[in-house]
């Protein structure tokens, strides 16, 4: 019998205290498809869920994996037999830390050749989150000037390949050791850590910058709109700055909307706006056709070379918690991606 070898968070552990576990491969169902998982990422999701901080924390224990890229094995009925063998990706939230996965046929989306499982994959959840806020959400025109935090990051990467393919100048923020690979990327690197972050800001754009791209939030994001010039926009992503705070995880994300909801009231011509990859799920063909149109931008764009993969290292699933602990390390450029040996995978 085949088997699947899963990753499990069995509470709120420290990394090294993930579990390994197998089970029965599963036979896909009416309009599902199995998939051969082939390389997953470690977002800032995961880190949060370990922590029981994901503002929408899944109940423990279960199978972490916020997006996958894979081969599909089998589809069951009323698929289109011709999807059998196509390299797909999912945004799936959990499941993906797995050597398969059983998805809805609907939400995959085809690879294009040419791209490795691994470079793919850095594009997924990134690709979809930069390219929708920079093109959806801000809508940033050639010629301005954005600032992006977290330049050397899984999305701040990404984002800032995407702005300046679309010939806008980007400022990002990173640690002072990753300030040669923002450099690198095409941006104008700043010191996060220093205490005059906003004077170099202004210094750089007088006027003020068109757009800000935050995924920290906490007191900071106080300087992220001020920052903006008259008709820009802020787009918070996230809340790191609380990752390791307790209490109700919900809170600093209600906090924060609060604030940007207020900010959108003031007369001064910035606005704000909170984004969700999972946004306007509930109009599912809607959501999914967005999906598919926005990520094959992406990944047409990786495979003609105009996006640089930002690979930080590739381990073998069955070392997910050395994963996870070189992503929370925050020394890393890219995102840290899983891979599966289907060649080796017990029980085939």
């Amino acid at each position: 019998m085949a088997t699947t070898t899963e990753i499990v968070l069995p509470g709120i552990v420290e990394p090294e205290q993930l579990l390994v576990r197998r089970r029965p491969t599963p036979a896909p169902g009416p309009g599902q498809a199995l998939v051969a998982v082939e390389a997953s990422g470690v977002s800032f999701a995961e880190q949060q869920m370990r922590r029981g901080r994901y503002f929408a924390q899944p109940a423990f224990p279960f199978v972490p994996g916020y997006d996958l890229v894979g081969t599909v094995a089998a589809v069951g009925p009323g698929v289109d037999p011709a999807l059998a063998g196509r390299r797909v990706a999912a945004l799936t939230k959990v499941g993906g830390w797995s050597s398969t996965a059983l998805l809805d046929a609907a939400d995959l989306v085809p690879v294009p050749e040419g791209i490795t499982p691994s470079e793919a994959e850095t594009v997924v959840v990134n690709g979809i989150t930069a390219w929708q806020m920079l093109h959806r959400v801000a809508k940033v025109r050639p010629g301005a000037t954005i600032l992006v935090h977290g330049a050397n990051g899984g999305v701040g990467s990404t984002l800032v390949q995407l702005a300046r393919h679309a010939g806008i100048r980007v400022l990002g923020t990173s640690s002072a050791r990753n300030r040669t690979a923002v450099s690198d990327l095409g941006a104008i690197p700043l010191d996060y850590a220093a205490a005059d972050l906003p004077a170099q800001v202004r210094a750089l754009a007088p006027a003020g910058v068109d757009a800000v791209f935050d995924h920290v939030g906490g007191p900071g994001i106080v300087d992220s709109f001020r920052l903006l010039a008259r008709g820009g926009t802020l787009v918070a992503y996230g809340s790191a700055s609380t990752r390791d705070d307790k209490g109700n995880p919900l809170l600093p994300v209600v906090a924060l909307a609060a604030r940007l909801t207020v900010w959108n009231y003031l007369p001064n011509g910035r606005s704000a706006a909170f984004y969700n990859v999972w946004g306007g799920r509930r109009r599912k063909q809607v959501f999914r056709a967005r999906l598919r149109e926005d990520l094959g931008q992406v990944f047409t764009l990786l495979a003609q070379g105009v996006l640089t993969a930002q690979v930080a290292a590739e381990l073998p699933l069955e070392r997910a918690g050395e994963a996870l602990r070189l992503a929370e390390s925050r020394t890393v450029v890219g995102k840290v991606v899983l891979v599966v040996d289907h060649g080796t995978e017990p029980g085939r």
